[in-house]
């Protein structure tokens, strides 16, 4: 090497500095065309990650294309779609495959702020994978969103014997005079022995 410490070269006389510039054998000429250490790990790193990169790249994109072009494209047969400036709107739309939604929306009580809400009744079809053919209808307001539909769950009836319960429990609460709520527990002696003032 021809200054193995830069400093070296730094404090040399320009007489050596001359010499060494000028005194390369052969060797040092054949040491200098080779990569060093660190070039062959940036040459190494270079030809990982060309080797890393995923190979049929455009294979994939076009798999990926011909799995959504697998599901036909479904046309909209009819549209409508209609906002007003005081918040009411309404929409609707049909499928070429026999989907179908429609919704409508307003502003009730608007103005009053504690009991204004935004109401919106709709409905949608389509047909399941097996067939059946699936209707929802819904609204959604104050009182959250309902939903009903022959296949959706509904509850089991309430079995005869806790009907009567449920309703004598009520009848003998009509029955006795009402009694205004009083605390059972006892009231606490607890006092702090100590008050702390706090400053900010």
């Amino acid at each position: 090497m021809l200054f193995p410490n830069k400093i070296q070269a730094c404090f040399l006389d320009p007489i050596t500095l001359m010499d060494r510039l000028k005194l390369k054998t052969e060797e040092e000429r054949k040491e200098e065309g080779k990569l060093g250490y660190s070039g062959t790990v940036v040459l190494g790193c270079f030809c990982v990650s060309a080797l890393a990169a995923p190979q049929n790249y455009y294979q994939q994109q076009h798999q990926q294309q011909q799995s959504f072009g697998s599901r036909p494209l479904v046309s909209i047969v009819s549209e409508s779609n209609e906002i007003s400036s005081d918040g009411t709107f309404s929409y609707s739309y049909i499928t070429g495959d026999g989907q179908q939604a429609q919704a409508q929306g307003y502003l009730k009580n608007a103005g009053n702020k504690d009991t204004e809400a935004e109401v919106i009744q709709g409905s949608y079809s389509y047909t399941a994978p097996d067939g059946t053919p699936i209707k929802v209808t819904y609204i959604a307001d104050e009182f959250g969103f309902r939903a009903e539909g022959a296949h959706l769950p509904t509850p089991p009836p309430i079995p005869e014997a806790i009907q009567k319960s449920l309703a004598l429990i009520a009848q003998a609460q009509k029955t006795q005079p009402q009694q205004p709520q009083t605390s059972t527990y006892p009231q606490s002696s607890f006092k702090p022995q100590y008050r702390r003032s706090f400053r900010f």
